[in-house]
């Protein structure tokens, strides 16, 4: 069987063997699997530790997004259908766009402000994918950008939301971002082998990380 020369933004000179495209698709098994646990697992906690309906709806948006991002992710690097690439492409890297801002929503609930800050993040993020679906071009750098613009825009203007997390809550978040921000060059290593792969290994523990903060934040709360 031949295997798509693809990736999230680069395409490698080369076809990926059978082991890459196995071991791909098992982080996005982990991937998926992990979220349809995890999200409902935090909000239905979240429901009867605290009730907050606002605290709720936000963790609601955020599973969401999150199970959206690697189902995403899942459809346009398993699917071997070269005429849907690019639109699948289209639709993996708006959608992570639009984790980074689910990411953030919990986290200004949980700081009961920066709803300023939160409109902004969500406005960005709606703006880059809308721009990423419609656009037939790739825009491998501003993609890239837009990210990791949107993942570390809460460390330079989101101080209200920092301010208000506990140590643990804080490191785990900053952990997991540093673990997103190495994880992109493998996601521009076309050549290397599993280069796929290991973008998305860190991608899964990137969002493990984002996840244990979150819980630490919300199980604080009780």
């Amino acid at each position: 069987m031949r295997y798509l020369n693809k990736m999230s933004h680069v395409k490698p000179n080369r076809e990926y063997s059978r082991a890459e495209y196995i071991s791909d698709a098992v982080v996005h098994g982990m991937g998926i699997g992990g979220a349809l646990i995890a999200g409902p697992v935090i909000v239905a906690l979240a429901a009867i530790w605290i009730g907050d309906p606002r605290l709720v709806t936000a963790l609601g948006v955020y599973a969401f997004t999150l199970l959206a991002m690697w189902v995403c992710s899942a459809l346009y690097n398993l699917v071997q259908r070269e005429d849907l690439v690019p639109g699948l492409r289209r639709l993996d890297q708006s959608a992570i766009s639009l984790k980074i801002a689910g990411t953030y929503t919990p986290f200004i609930a949980l700081a009961s402000g920066s709803l300023g800050f939160l409109a902004g993040i969500w406005v960005t993020a709606i703006a880059g994918a809308t721009i990423i679906l419609v656009s037939r071009r790739r825009f491998v750098i501003l993609t890239i950008l837009l990210y990791l613009g949107l993942g570390w825009a809460g460390a330079v203007m989101g101080g209200p939301l920092v301010s208000t997390l506990s140590p643990v809550g804080f490191w785990l978040l900053v952990a997991g971002g540093l673990t997103y921000s190495a994880g992109v060059v493998f996601n521009v290593w076309g050549s290397l082998p599993f280069h796929n792969t290991i973008w998305h290994v860190f991608v899964l523990a990137g969002t493990g990380l984002c996840y244990a903060a979150i819980v630490t934040e919300v199980a604080l709360l009780t």
